[in-house]
């Protein structure tokens, strides 16, 4: 007995609005579903499909709080997959929006979203 694949990831944000920008209009996933505030007044959270039928639900955060260093215990890095031939024009989309690859590997690109979180695009294990 295991888990067989991944469900869904939940991210807390600062900013749901800029965190939808980024991961809608920037990444190209789409709304699954919205979930409001017990008042209704405003949205508490998204759902995007990730594929497979796994979400990632950004979660609005009620408070701020410190930012997280890379070195801190946690997890560290949201990976998505993307065809090898892609990448240089993932590269050129990412830069345009104003999220410009800060690091890379022969397999993976690595970017920021609004919040500072660790986004990598990978095609491993087909390298560039």
């Amino acid at each position: 007995m295991r888990p067989t694949c991944i469900h869904h990831i939940a991210v807390k944000v600062a900013d749901l609005a800029a965190a939808e920008t980024f991961y809608v209009s920037v990444l190209g996933l789409s709304v699954l579903r919205r979930w409001p505030t017990p008042d209704g007044r405003s949205e508490r959270s998204l759902w995007l499909d990730v594929g497979h039928g796994a979400f990632l639900a950004l979660e609005r955060a009620e408070a701020s709080t410190p930012a997280k260093t890379e070195a801190a215990p946690g997890i560290h890095l949201l990976a998505l997959h993307i065809a090898r031939d892609e990448r240089e024009a993932w590269v050129a989309r990412l830069t345009q929006a104003g999220h410009p690859v800060y690091d890379h590997t022969d397999t993976t690109i690595y970017v920021r979203d609004p919040e500072g979180n660790r986004i990598g695009l990978s095609h491993w294990p087909d390298p560039a």
